[in-house]
């Protein structure tokens, strides 16, 4: 659970955006929109896709509320922002007063954003709309995104870290097959390591990558030292805990993988899994509509490490924002965006996080790619006890900094505990903020 407080933390993100939590728009605990004076409005809501045919579902999706409610709403546009620079985007367009009326949210800025005081609470409006069946929604799919009793963002997607593996580079190197090793309880990250590192040797091209790393976005390597039990920082938030045994020897493995083995392609190095040049790579599960056929493929949970198989999520929200024109009635858009119907829509692109949702059947209809038991060992239970990539209240500098410390460790000969120990020196004072 994340406690409000004042904007000051979310200002911490970029150009002094104490202007977020001026309630221009005003939010309400009443469920029910009322139509604007002036007729109905034009809603806003910036997301993170170009891919088309996600825009055009969300297109179908926001055409229905629109007819049915003509008196609140003429239209609904979905702003597209490049990946790489959403939230600065965001952040920038809050503090210069072009708020949208929602958006979606990393995990990882989820405390910033909801302890800000910036977002409307969301919970009235999607308890309130009949047929919502507000308690199909998991409760930890929620813990993000709630603040006392109130919910300031709604987890549309939780699609889980798997393994993609590219099965054809595998058999023409003589390597064994990831799924034979999880049937046989020998999916593990040295086996992993080994049959990337084979492959490469073999045929050229890249190992195993972590995709969107890029030696840069170092919070995707929660993928792999999950499985070493490891985190970035204590569970308050407090303690930076890169220091720590467990930390320290999943760091070792990947330098090792990287600049000892060969498995894991180092800086510099431009690899796509989906371009059928590269082994293995770990990504999220809704990445599998980049599959052109070009190759054979399967899909694998992620291995175990030495504290066993860790269940990771990448998880996006979808926030009403206080000084928007219209929190009132995006709040009510929000509500049929996520409903049950729209939710099992979505589930094509984005795994939901309503348990009556989460089964090989409904996910298979959204899913042919994946063959029903895919599905239920790697999507299912994929989402089951998950926990997501870090997250924190100071997380944008903490980004920064600790990226900026581990830039040390990407190097060959790099002392792999003295450079955590440089995190930690760097990232303490931020946890206390």
């Amino acid at each position: 659970m994340v406690h409000r407080r004042s904007v000051p933390a979310l200002a911490l993100l970029l150009l002094g955006a104490g202007t977020l939590a001026a309630c221009s728009g005003g939010g309400s605990d009443d469920a029910s929109a009322e139509p604007a004076a002036d007729g109905p409005v034009d809603l806003r809501m910036t997301v993170w896709t170009a891919d088309e045919s996600q825009l055009a579902l969300f297109d179908e999706i926001a055409a229905e509320y629109v007819e049915e409610n003509p008196d609140l709403v003429s239209s609904v546009t979905f702003e597209p922002v490049p990946f790489e620079d959403y939230t600065t985007t965001l952040t920038t367009q809050l503090a210069g007063g072009n708020t949208p009326d929602l958006a979606w949210i990393f995990e990882s800025n989820a405390p910033e954003f909801v302890s800000s005081g910036a977002l409307a609470d969301i919970k009235p409006a999607l308890e309130g709309t009949d047929g919502y069946e507000f308690d199909d929604i998991l409760p930890t799919a929620l813990d993000l995104w709630s603040a006392e009793d109130g919910l300031y963002a709604y987890p549309f997607s939780n699609s889980p870290f798997v393994m993609f593996v590219n099965t054809d580079r595998i058999a023409e190197s003589g390597q064994p097959n990831p799924a034979d090793l999880v049937a046989d309880g020998g999916w593990n990250y040295d086996a992993a390591r080994d049959i990337a590192a084979a492959s490469t040797e073999k045929l050229g091209g890249s190992g195993l990558i972590v995709r969107d790393f890029n030696y840069s976005i170092w919070e995707n390597l929660a993928t792999i030292w999950g499985g070493w039990g490891a985190a970035p920082w204590s569970e308050d938030g407090t303690q930076c805990t890169f220091t720590e045994p467990e930390m320290v020897e999943a760091m070792t493995w990947i330098h090792d993988a990287t600049f000892g083995d060969g498995a894991i392609p180092g800086p510099g190095t431009s690899a796509d899994f989906f371009a059928g040049d590269v082994t293995m790579t770990i990504t999220q599960i809704s990445r599998a509509s980049s599959l052109d056929g070009s190759f054979q493929w399967d899909v694998v949970p992620l291995p175990e490490g030495p504290a066993g198989k860790q269940n990771i999520i990448g998880q996006a929200g979808i926030g009403v924002f206080e000084n928007g024109d219209n929190p009132e009635i995006a709040a009510d858009f929000l509500a049929h965006f996520t409903s049950p119907e729209s939710a099992e829509k979505l589930a094509t692109y984005f795994p939901p996080p309503r348990e009556s949702l989460l089964n090989a059947e409904t996910l298979g209809t959204a899913n042919p790619l994946l063959s029903e038991e895919q599905l239920e060992s790697v999507v299912v239970e994929g989402i089951t006890d998950a926990t997501t990539k870090p997250a924190h209240a100071n997380f944008a500098q903490l980004q920064t900094t600790v990226r900026g410390e581990l830039d040390a460790l990407w190097t060959e000969g790099a002392d792999v505990e003295a450079v955590l120990n440089d995190v930690c020196a760097a990232a303490e004072p931020l946890l206390q903020d």
